[in-house]
């Protein structure tokens, strides 16, 4: 049987099993709203982005490592995304820095 629903007679209608609110888990209606940033999350958005200006991948990543997801955890993948491509970029440009030198 499953739990989030009353088999109790009073709530039940026509062989219909009604939903029971959860008093405990208040986070449910929270992600019924859609992401920031047209849709897509702060992260993704500042992954497109990046690639034109790449301080934006360091400010997601800032935001990954503060744990900003733990707001909304549907960033989570998002923000990951930015703080890889912020040290893969890091990496790139110290390389090209250190060929360019020597």
């Amino acid at each position: 049987m499953n739990e989030g629903y009353s088999t109790d007679a009073m709530n039940q209608r026509e062989g219909d099993y009604v939903p029971i609110r959860d008093l405990e888990n208040v986070q449910l209606g929270m992600f019924d709203k859609p992401l920031p940033c047209f849709g897509c999350g702060i992260g993704w958005f500042s992954l497109l982005l990046g690639f034109v200006f790449p301080l934006m991948w360091y400010f997601s990543a800032i935001l990954y490592f503060g744990k900003y997801y733990n707001k909304d955890p549907r960033e989570r993948s998002g923000l990951a995304a930015c703080a890889i491509a912020a040290i893969v970029f890091t990496i790139a440009a110290v390389i090209a820095l250190l060929v360019y030198l020597l």
